[in-house]
């Protein structure tokens, strides 16, 4: 049992590692009324980190990973909600992951799956651009549409959760990576 623990700390942290090189390499910023969006790769690997890793593992890695992110360029004073958004992202990708009782022959649950996980990250946008706002003194129906406006980028990295998410993870089981394979690693 310990074994399998620190297989998952180990892939944990490499999911992390991967997370924190793939947002810092690929972004694409885009204009916005509140805060300073871009369009990454780090929503889709944390996804996937939590359908290998499951809830615990997967949300570590995605908290870690997209908070060092933000700490070591420029976004520190809002990490906290990056690392708050990373964990419910988790929470309902693992939910939904469970919900549909995934099995690998089964290839469109997947295609449910990403959709909770991109529409979480539409909502948990909108709710950090609010906060965000309101940080800086805004009142909160401003607030409130300041961060609509500002949900291009979260939109564009969702629609690509939402196609990507499947394949990637059906690549990655294809060669030898799923859940159930690195519990009985």
């Amino acid at each position: 049992m310990k074994s399998v623990q620190l297989k998952k700390v180990v892939f944990a942290g490499l999911f992390a590692a991967i997370i924190l090189i793939g947002i810092s390499v690929i972004r694409i910023p885009l204009p916005a009324i509140v805060g300073r969006p871009f369009i990454h790769f780090g929503n889709i690997l944390t996804v996937i980190a939590v359908m290998l890793l499951g809830f615990g593992y997967g949300a570590a890695a995605g908290a870690i990973g997209l908070g060092l992110f933000d700490l070591l360029n420029g976004y520190a004073a809002t990490a906290w909600l990056t690392v708050i958004e990373a964990i419910i992202l988790a929470a309902m990708v693992s939910w939904s992951f469970r919900l549909v009782h995934y099995s690998e022959d089964r290839f469109l649950q997947l295609y449910w799956v990403s959709l909770v996980a991109g529409i979480t990250k539409i909502v948990t946008s909108w709710c950090t651009g609010v906060i965000e706002a309101l940080m800086v003194g805004t009142t909160l129906n401003v607030a409130m549409i300041g961060a609509f406006t500002s949900l291009l980028a979260a939109t564009i990295n969702s629609i690509a959760c939402f196609i990507l998410v499947p394949l990637i993870y059906r690549m990655l089981t294809r060669v030898g990576f799923s859940r159930q394979r690195l519990s009985a690693l």
